[in-house]
């Protein structure tokens, strides 16, 4: 299931935050919030790539059959590739930073794409003749490994920003 991804150390990121206002150095705020962002974006850039080269297969024409030219011209992959977002919040409970598919950007009939995707499994109607299926195989799960393969280094990468902006506070 495509969920978002938080990295937090939400306890450390407020009580940073906290100092942050109290000491008064907006520059060194934004400066923290600038970086926790650049740890994400590998991540993201990854799974926008990664959806983009997705391969998503079917059985094919069977013997006989009658085929066409898509009805649609939107490209499914790079529409969602498109709808990956990061946001970095440090004021909250939820402090962090979050990478998601933002399906607001996403057209009404894709809105559970992603998720389908994710799950290797993608059946939908031929042409939009709901008395006819098809079903389409992709390489699941393109969001979870993408995060996996990212989670420690971004962990690092906060944790260290962290220890930088504690050490400028004292």
């Amino acid at each position: 299931m495509v969920s978002d991804v938080r990295i937090l150390g939400t306890g450390q990121l407020i009580e940073l935050q906290r100092k942050l206002r109290a000491a008064g150095n907006e520059n060194l705020r934004a400066n923290m919030q600038r970086r926790v962002r650049r740890a994400a974006e590998p991540l993201r850039d990854d799974l926008q790539q990664t959806i983009r080269a997705l391969p998503i297969r079917s059985e094919g024409r069977k013997a006989g059959k009658r085929g066409g030219p898509s009805p649609t011209t939107r490209p499914l992959r790079a529409t969602i590739a498109g709808a990956i977002r990061i946001s970095v919040r440090n004021t909250s409970g939820d402090a962090g930073a979050r990478v998601w598919v933002d399906k607001s950007q996403l057209p009404p009939d894709l809105k559970n794409m992603p998720d389908t995707i994710n799950s290797g499994r993608i059946r939908h109607p031929v042409f939009g003749n709901r008395r006819r299926w098809a079903t389409q195989t992709a390489s699941p799960p393109w969001w979870n490994s993408t995060v996996r393969k990212h989670t420690p280094r971004m962990q690092r990468e906060v944790a260290r920003v962290l220890d930088d902006v504690r050490r400028q506070l004292e």
